[in-house]
């Protein structure tokens, strides 16, 4: 297949160096590239002009999500026939494209392949491991896909792309309606993407679990009734350990000081978790995450009740 079937959208706000790298790794791999810029201070817009890349600036009056900029860069190719989706802090790995793409183009059944994204420096902190270790799915047929993936546009007009009010969770959003309208998504056994995650400190952790409960939350809501029960044990979990537990503990404890041994039921569980994985570090943070996956959850029944829209949880 010509490579010139393969576009690229690229969206970012403020990457500096990563985004050079970015629209470097796709030079000679793709024909078109869009880069979608949402309201960078730096100079991104010229170093994507330099690069070659179409240039979308985002209107920032409007509530900004990534799906929104997605949207945008897709509404730019409308005649193109695959397109790569790809994160301003991310670098295509060599072979990707042509292989991705020539697996795309035989299998007229798929909408979207995905392969392996792997975290450019797991050994920063033990944050960008755990990511790293997220990022490892089963290879084979799949039920979503992350922000890089080569995508069909023919079944993303079909399904009319991202749903840009989401503020997390698009992907997972986007490849279930895909999934609905008999389409496939896949993932190959191949190095697809490096990614410059930076998270070092513990507050930047917890605002992208918390970040993650919303998205549970929201997406359950929106899909939970469905065969699939879509993020409904995710939120349940969430909701249990991060807050019904804390509550019931707390509260029994007013009656008697003897209910504080509930709380062991959380080192057990880390015990329970790292034991099955051997993995203490991904165990532990299993389990403390559910605290703020609640309060992202929480957060979202509580705005949905007040009829108003979560704005960004940025953890960057």
């Amino acid at each position: 297949m010509s490579r010139k079937r393969v576009d690229a959208v690229v969206i970012g706000r403020n990457e500096g160096a990563r985004l050079v790298a970015c629209l470097a790794s796709l030079r000679g791999k793709v024909g078109r590239i869009v880069y979608v810029d949402s309201g960078s201070t730096d100079d991104s817009v010229a170093v994507a002009t330099a690069a070659g890349a179409e240039v979308v600036m985002l209107d920032m009056d409007q509530p900004f999500t990534a799906a929104r900029a997605r949207n945008a860069g897709l509404d730019r190719l409308q005649d193109a026939e695959f397109v790569q989706l790809l994160d301003g802090d991310c670098t295509i790995q060599p072979g990707w494209i042509s292989d991705a793409s020539a697996y795309l183009s035989t299998r007229p059944g798929l909408a979207v392949v995905c392969g392996r994204r792997r975290e450019i420096a797991p050994e920063a902190s033990v944050y960008n491991r755990l990511i790293d270790r997220e990022w490892d799915t089963p290879v084979g047929s799949a039920k979503a896909c992350g922000g890089d993936a080569l995508m069909r546009m023919s079944a993303l007009r079909e399904v009319g792309g991202y749903d840009a009010t989401l503020i997390a969770g698009e992907e997972p959003d986007l490849c279930l309606r895909l999934r609905a309208a008999g389409w496939g998504i896949w993932r190959l056994d191949g190095e697809m993407t490096l990614h410059d995650a930076g998270l070092t400190r513990f507050r930047q952790w917890w605002r992208r679990a918390r970040r993650a409960g919303h998205a549970f939350a929201e997406g359950a809501a929106r899909h939970g009734g469905g065969p699939e029960r879509h993020w409904v044990d995710e939120t349940f979990r969430a909701l249990l350990w991060g807050a019904a537990l804390p509550v019931v503990i707390v509260l029994g404890s007013l009656i008697c000081p003897l209910a504080l041994l509930g709380t062991l039921i959380y080192p057990a569980q880390v015990l329970r978790l790292a034991r099955k994985s051997r993995d203490w570090q991904w165990a532990f943070f299993n389990v403390l995450g559910k605290f703020p996956e609640a309060q992202g959850a929480l957060g979202y029944y509580l705005q949905r009740l007040r009829g108003r829209k979560q704005g960004l949880i940025e953890y960057k």
